[in-house]
């Protein structure tokens, strides 16, 4: 992740009602929590849920509104199929948005494993801020996997769909 996208995230933060954010990714891990002046603190929901109890704050000096924490965390991969051995081309994501492997919820999937595709066949949709983006196969072959699941959230440059190049 840039220290660009960490500063607008610190922004929308920021701006918003929310307390606390916690995004991990390819083995980061970005952590922002608001300054209230009141530190909360909970027991896991195991049993029914608890009030937070407020805690006493020592005087600080002043501080930004958003502090973020960067921590890098080990992640284990998942093993990797047998395809992703071979010379694959991998059809990655140009934005930050939401998955969508066809045009509408009841249409067929613009492809699947096994489907032949050209360097202008659209693969799928990115939606990014009410925006539906087509994005096309860029090289002409067979699609050997999906990566993602339809409506997940993607990254820009994150692997969608594996491609055995012709």
């Amino acid at each position: 992740m840039k220290v660009q996208e960490i500063r607008e995230i610190i922004k929308l933060v920021d701006q918003s009602s929310i307390e606390e954010f916690v995004f991990e990714s390819e083995g980061s891990k970005v952590e922002i929590k608001k300054h209230s002046g009141v530190t909360y603190s909970a027991a896991p929901q195991i049993a029914p849920v608890q009030e937070p109890v407020a805690a006493p704050v020592q005087a600080a000096p002043p501080a930004p509104a958003v502090a973020p924490v960067v921590q890098e965390a080990p992640v284990q991969e998942a093993p990797k199929p047998a395809a992703a051995d071979q010379n694959l081309h991998k059809i990655t994501s140009p934005m930050v948005g939401t998955f969508y492997q066809s045009p509408s919820p009841d249409a067929e999937a613009y492809v699947k494993a096994g489907s032949k595709v050209s360097t202008d066949t659209v693969v799928c949709i990115v939606e990014a801020m009410k925006l539906f983006n087509e994005i096309e196969a860029e090289v002409d072959g067979e699609i050997v996997e999906v990566l993602v699941k339809d409506g997940q959230l993607v990254e820009y440059g994150q692997p969608l769909f594996l491609v055995k190049p012709q």
